[in-house]
């Protein structure tokens, strides 16, 4: 996988943890930078360690379903992309919570990372480097979720629909492409 891809990836990964992020921001009284710092911790250090999993769990199944390995890239990517797009395009608004506490951000990083689990598994099916992968995911989501808690304090939540519609757009691209590129190769 070249680093193009892996870069538009892990972006795509890290639009719901920055949604989340501007939404911290908004609910804060005042931007502490180390609000910043513990969002980019939970996001990134969960959006590097599903990936990880998922590609564990899925060398375990690879000698099975290389044959439609690109399908099964294509639909998960397909999948996390248009539910991405889908919840953009939603009307519904959820509060916003102003805790950083462990419990709040435990389950957000969670919430927020379980796509990247399933990009994990297609990950086993693809020619990546899983250690550099999982670390450069993480490192642009903690910078991305970061930059997020800041702009949440300053902006609102004007591009948080933007950002889950772009990640989400980006996702469903990269799985057309890895589609595209194995029916054409």
């Amino acid at each position: 996988m070249d680093i193009i891809t892996l870069f538009l990836i892990a972006v795509g990964l890290s639009m719901d943890a920055f949604a989340v992020s501007v939404c911290k921001g908004l609910a804060t009284q005042s931007y502490k930078f180390k609000y910043s710092v513990i969002c980019g911790l939970w996001f990134g250090g969960f959006q590097a360690m599903m990936p990880a999993i998922g590609y564990f769990l899925g060398v375990n199944f690879k000698d099975y379903i290389t044959a439609f390995d690109h399908w099964i890239a294509f639909v998960l990517l397909g999948f996390i992309g248009f539910n991405m797009v889908k919840e953009a395009l939603s009307k519904d608004e959820e509060p916003a919570d102003p805790s950083f506490s462990p419990k709040a951000m435990v389950t957000l990083a969670v919430a927020t990372s379980i796509d990247a689990l399933a990009v994990g598994i297609t990950f086993a099916f693809l020619s990546v480097n899983i250690a550099a992968a999982v670390l450069f995911i993480g490192v642009c989501t903690f910078a991305i979720s970061a930059v997020g808690v800041k702009i949440g304090s300053v902006f609102g939540t004007k591009y948080k629909s933007k950002a889950e519609l772009a990640g989400g757009a980006i996702l469903i691209i990269l799985g057309l492409k890895i589609l595209i590129e194995h029916l054409m190769g």
